[in-house]
């Protein structure tokens, strides 16, 4: 997968950054829906952390990881948000500002024959820089993030609404809508 301009490469971008955006549409679209009465709640057991806290690490993680691994591929990070204050509207923003980074990261690694180049602040190393794992990893851990906010709704009596908890699966519909 050496050549931007082969058409393997082409069809492997389509496909890798096609996913990257449906999984970024199906979280903004389960952000944009949890319930206003949520957005304030304590979570259980973590008196410090809020739904609107745990809402904001979705940006604030991608932010984090663009600017560690995308410096030398020239992605710039967005701002973080702050987690105490964001408002949906301004996480809705941040988040397509961060999944347009996340999507750019990607593609670099895709352009430099399929995996991104270990950056100095990149001390993990606990994550495959090949744009499958790459991937895999971002999307596993909206997934986890989205299931946790889900079932932090349901114990904290907030029923989401079906239109919400379906979306979360109905990704052949996300795919569909490109924006």
């Amino acid at each position: 997968m050496k050549r931007a301009g082969n058409p393997v490469v082409q069809a492997w971008r389509l496909t890798l950054l096609g996913a990257w955006r449906t999984n970024c549409r199906v979280t903004a679209s389960f952000i944009a829906g949890l319930p206003t009465g949520l957005w304030n709640a304590v979570v259980p057991g973590t008196p410090r952390k809020t739904i609107r806290m745990l809402a904001a690490h979705f940006h604030n993680s991608r932010a984090r990881w663009i600017r560690t691994l995308g410096s030398p591929h020239g992605v710039s990070a967005p701002a973080l948000v702050d987690p105490r204050r964001v408002s949906r509207s301004q996480l809705l923003a941040a988040l397509r500002q961060s999944g347009k980074g996340m999507e750019a990261l990607l593609d670099s690694g895709i352009a430099a024959g399929g995996a991104l180049t270990p950056s100095k602040a990149y001390v993990w190393r606990n994550l495959a820089l090949d744009v499958g794992h790459v991937l895999t990893y971002f999307v596993a851990h909206e997934g986890h993030h989205r299931g946790q906010l889900a079932m932090l709704a349901r114990q904290l009596g907030h029923r989401l609404p079906s239109k919400v908890t379906a979306d979360l699966w109905w990704w052949k519909d996300r795919a569909a809508k490109r924006s």
